[in-house]
């Protein structure tokens, strides 16, 4: 990835860059990884209408109920579905590590503002534009309580249930978990990949500043950027929304109750300033959290097919669930 990251140079948009640019960056490193695990799709009733998903189910003879992933792709609130690979190939590869049951959400998005293309976003579950927070929060706890419900139909521990996502999917992950808890539903763990817990990023570390000053422009998310991103999600002023939405803004005491939480950031990416000061604000309150650094990798490593950091991420996260 670094050699691909060099080549950008310092083209500050993909426009700048042209196709050809891209279609190099979205290559994939390798071959799918190929796992004994057969997929469906379903969907799950929900306060917002049906929310569409996939379940991932190992093919090998369950020895006793498995555990379950709930997991969320990313896309900034606004672009994503259970095809990506951030989606489906990480789906079937925790599946087949830790032989659980993964099932991936596809939530709802929000469209884009116009100052980032003002695209409208893709229709899910019948929604017809004009979703803000907290419907794709909704979605994902109306899946995780489904799960929960329907696990020994699914052949799954309803004591095994974690929740994970990556980048706007780890928010959602991490908002849910907090939800849930505060109901009353607390889960076994939850799995952050390269999270946005913040409306605005924190100040970095001097390393992490040093690490940020060598990204190529056009992967930043500076603060104009993830500000439109965050207005776009909350459909108003961020500094008004509360932890459902940016979970780094629940206290100590609200935090205290969240279960065995694994929070993993990108090197070259400045949302790690946000996955960082969120770690920080959970061992404060004394939660259970593992935090690491994947070296070597811009946001949305697990998006790369075929790279070997993006293995090494699911390892642990199998290792993880096969914990539970």
């Amino acid at each position: 990835m670094a050699r691909r990251m060099h080549d950008l140079g310092s083209a500050g948009t993909w426009e700048e860059l042209g196709e050809s640019a891209r279609g190099t960056w979205d290559e994939a490193y390798g071959p799918a990884e190929e796992w004994p695990v057969q997929a469906a799709d379903d969907e799950v009733p929900g306060p917002n209408g049906p929310v569409p998903i996939r379940i991932y189910t190992p093919t090998a003879h369950a020895y006793g109920p498995r555990a379950v992933l709930v997991w969320c792709h990313g896309g900034a609130f606004m672009h994503g579905d259970l095809d990506m690979p951030e989606a489906d190939h990480v789906a079937r590869g925790v599946a087949g590590r830790a032989d659980a049951i993964v099932v991936s959400v596809d939530y709802r998005l929000c469209d884009e503002p116009p100052e980032l293309g003002g695209m409208a976003a893709r229709s899910v579950g019948g929604s017809t534009g004009g979703v803000h927070a907290p419907v794709p929060l909704d979605d994902v706890c109306a899946v995780v309580r489904w799960a929960r419900e329907s696990a020994e139909e699914l052949g799954g521990n309803p004591l095994r249930i974690a929740v994970g996502g990556a980048s706007a999917g780890g928010n959602l992950a991490a908002a849910a978990s907090l939800r849930l808890t505060e109901e009353g539903t607390p889960l076994a763990a939850s799995l952050l990949l390269y999270p946005v817990a913040h409306a605005a990023m924190p100040e970095p570390s001097a390393e992490e500043d040093a690490a940020l000053t060598q990204i190529a422009p056009v992967l930043r998310f500076l603060p104009e950027r993830t500000g439109l991103m965050a207005t776009a999600y909350v459909g108003g002023d961020p500094a008004e929304a509360d932890a459902y939405v940016f979970p780094s803004r629940a206290d100590a005491e609200r935090l205290a109750g969240l279960p065995r939480t694994y929070i993993e950031a990108d090197e070259f990416d400045d949302l790690r300033v946000s996955a960082r000061a969120y770690a920080d604000q959970l061992a404060q309150a004394d939660v259970d959290v593992e935090y690491t650094v994947r070296r070597g990798v811009a946001h949305g490593h697990l998006n790369r097919v075929g790279l070997a950091e993006a293995r090494e991420s699911m390892d642990r996260m199998g290792q993880i669930m096969r914990e539970l």
